[in-house]
């Protein structure tokens, strides 16, 4: 007989459902891959060291849980195991579940942060700064993936100009710690301004090898600046805590590294605009003390001071000139004041009129008839001469 696979999921469930210890079961082991769906379900496994069992608590069921469960605690799951048949696999439906103790991966985790924190590989004064215009990123993480993509599209948006150099290396897994290491340094060889180091999310046994000693240690000695981006927990690894700063996922890594470039050339702008004007401001006012100095410097020199006599004695001159004329032609109309003055009083200007004048042979003026004698000689001067006369 030949059986459908939905049929032999659904034999498979009624063996486990006919099972009575499977239906009431107390389970202790290691969470890991612990996942909180949006649905409020609970997914997650329980480990020890030779196996692997899926497990589910449903959000119905949520009431059995009194504690925030994370990977990596050590759990007693009590509940059902029976087989899921759309997938054909079984798993437990936890019904309640205490916490014990931590996990064993966890409390490694616990015992190499103490050491590191006594030994000051935390402190932020070791902490190196992220320069504020960040020209290259080393980035070491897997070849391919939601990650490097998700850093090459956030480093391009903010930056178009940017240069990213990738150092492919294992993040998971076996030899996943010598890998980043290598990767590590030699990006830090290459006179980068940044590295980012880091995965997506993942289980504390997937993230592990974030959590190594050596990998620490090449981190806190390296010379270029570290972002540290490792999955999307709660929980940080060490190399969060021992990196120069640390980013929830690798897009807030990208973002911490990279300046926005139009927000940075818009603020350029205005300052070299300002610059310019107060460049401007600062060359009219140096032009215009120049000025003054040139001004106060010309009024103290030779030449000025030649200029300024000359001017003076000009002035003077023209003054003294003016000053001549004017009593010149003050002098000429008295003169000529004088002059018809003393032609109106003139003898000869009387004598053109008909007169004459009479002076005795010793010259002194006659001025009446009666003064004279018979036979005394008289001169009498007319306007155009003179004669000699007798007294008859």
């Amino acid at each position: 007989m030949v059986y459908t696979v939905s049929k032999v999921n659904e034999y498979i469930k009624n063996i486990f459902l006919s099972d009575c210890l499977l239906s009431d079961i107390s389970v202790e082991g290691e969470v890991g891959n612990c996942t909180y769906a949006s649905s409020k379900h609970i997914y997650f496994t329980i480990k020890d060291e030779r196996g692997t069992l899926s497990a589910v608590m449903f959000s119905s069921r949520r009431g059995g849980l009194s504690f925030d469960m994370k990977t990596g605690q050590k759990v007693i799951v009590t509940g059902n195991i029976s087989c899921y048949e759309r997938d054909g696999k079984y798993q437990l439906y936890a019904e309640r579940i205490e916490e014990v103790g931590r996990g064993k991966l966890y409390e490694q985790y616990l015992l190499l942060k103490e050491k590191l924190e006594d030994m000051g590989m935390f402190d932020p004064i070791y902490k190196k700064e992220i320069p504020k215009f960040v020209k290259s990123i080393g980035v070491a993480t897997a070849k391919t993936g939601a990650v490097i993509n998700d850093i090459i599209n956030v480093s391009y948006r903010r930056n178009p100009y940017i240069r990213i150099v990738l150092a492919p290396c294992l993040v998971q897994g076996e030899g996943a710690a010598k890998s980043i290491i290598s990767a590590i340094k030699k990006l830090d060889k290459m006179n980068l301004d940044v590295l980012i180091v880091g995965r997506g999310g993942g289980s504390l046994e997937d993230l592990y090898c974030f959590n190594d000693e050596e990998l620490a240690k090449t981190i806190f000695n390296a010379k270029t600046p570290i972002i540290s981006a490792v999955g999307h927990g709660r929980d940080h690894s060490i190399a969060d805590y021992v990196a120069d700063k640390m980013a929830s996922t690798p897009t807030e890594a990208a973002e911490f590294a990279n300046f926005i470039y139009d927000d940075y050339m818009y603020t350029l702008d205005i300052y070299m605009r300002n610059l310019k004007a107060g460049l401007g401001r600062k060359i009219e006012d140096k032009k215009r003390d120049l000025n003054t100095l040139l001004l106060r410097l010309n009024r103290k020199s030779p030449q000025f001071r030649l200029r300024e006599q000359k001017q003076s004695l000009e002035s003077s001159s023209k003054i003294l000139q003016n000053t001549f004329k004017n009593i010149l032609e003050n002098r000429k109309i008295k003169l000529e004041n004088l002059t018809k003055r003393l032609d109106t009083a003139s003898p000869l200007k009387k004598l053109s009129g008909g007169y004459a004048y009479i002076s005795d042979e010793n010259n002194k003026k006659v001025l009446s008839a009666e003064s004279l004698k018979s036979d005394d000689e008289l001169n009498i001067f007319f306007s155009d001469g003179k004669v000699r006369a007798k007294v008859l």
